[in-house]
């Protein structure tokens, strides 16, 4: 259950200002209080909730909440839900800083090294996508349907740059070595992608109302919940319009770093999600077009050459290790999905 997670990001955590007043814009009595990752669990007369400091604009989050409520019009209910404040607004202002509270959900992380669990996951994410479609967005920023060729392109330039600040290095590290030494490899199929996806339906799909919808994405383990055999998802603060083979892209990825890029379980995604929610041919090629670019090396190279993340060395150095070791079983996996799957 997810009471019994342990929290892992204590630096998101100390910056909460957990004063009273926030409290007291809701209805409820609180008796203890729980961290867990990047939020506290709240125990309260009205049940276990989540309270969650946002790090992104209002009206980002009237977003999140105009999509919630959306896809919970159409039927589907195994979603979070925002609890109202007593002038029922979904956030409390305090300190500059914007709080919102949260039903928990009291289900159990999903394992992805699971098949049955990926396969409840798989439906799940279908049946979630049925209830998103028609979705209408008014925010420009979570609107990224069509931007996807054009931010590989942008990646790809980025590339060449983060290759002249490694060559440039006096004093080149373990990360610069492997980073060079691997670079003209994961260019290939970055070009590759972008290839495929211009010689694909992409852009028809875009155009088609019953293949974009609100996406997740970041489908990662902890943000479904299985509960009672079905699926449920929580933590839509990255969520986008998008094609819905972005998410499935994003679900395939995860799922394949934890099983060793085994094509048994894409094609089990895909069979499963093609339960709820069929998939046609031109989806399909487009999934692959996205597949094939390597997003991993791509993010792990920025995070170290831009510093945008705050970690120290050796753990940029051995994300880059992990990531280039998944290499091969990633490039058979694709060569399999080519044959077997489009």
């Amino acid at each position: 259950m997810l009471h019994n997670v342990r929290y892992k990001d204590k630096k998101a955590l100390v910056e909460y200002d957990l004063n009273i007043d926030i409290l007291k814009e809701y209805d409820l009595k609180v008796e203890d209080l729980i961290p867990v990752r990047n939020v506290f669990i709240l125990v309260t007369s009205e049940g276990d909730k989540i309270l969650k400091k946002i790090n992104y604009e209002i009206d980002e989050l009237k977003f999140i909440n105009d999509g919630i409520e959306y896809i919970r019009r159409n039927g589907f209910n195994r979603i979070f839900r925002f609890v109202r404040t007593r002038d029922n607004k979904i956030y409390v202002k305090h300190n500059k800083n914007v709080y919102c509270l949260m039903d928990l959900i009291d289900g159990r992380e999903s394992e992805y090294t699971n098949p049955i669990d990926v396969g409840i996951a798989s439906r799940g994410i279908g049946e979630l996508h049925r209830a998103c479609e028609g979705f209408k967005c008014k925010n420009r920023d979570r609107y990224a349907c069509g931007n996807l060729l054009e931010n590989f392109k942008r990646k790809l330039h980025e590339m060449d740059l983060f290759k002249n600040l490694a060559l440039l290095a006096q004093d080149k590290t373990e990360f610069d070595e492997i980073f060079l030494h691997e670079l003209d490899d994961y260019k290939i199929q970055m070009e590759n992608s972008i290839s495929i996806l211009e010689n694909s339906s992409f852009y028809k799909l875009c155009s088609e109302e019953d293949k974009k919808v609100l996406c997740h994405h970041d489908l990662a383990h902890h943000n479904i919940l299985i509960k009672d055999d079905e699926a449920y998802f929580i933590d839509f603060d990255y969520s986008i319009i998008d094609l819905k083979v972005h998410d499935l892209c994003n679900f395939i990825n995860k799922v394949g770093k934890k099983t060793g890029y085994d094509i048994e379980k894409a094609e089990n995604i895909i069979k499963n999600y093609n339960m709820v929610n069929k998939l046609d041919k031109n989806e399909l090629e487009v999934l692959y077009g996205m597949l094939v670019f390597p997003y991993d090396f791509y993010d792990i190279s920025k995070n170290y050459y831009t510093r945008t993340k705050n970690w120290d060395y050796n753990t940029f150095l051995q994300k880059i290790i992990r990531k280039n070791d998944f290499k091969d079983d990633r490039e058979e996996f694709l060569r399999k999905f080519s044959d077997i799957i489009i």
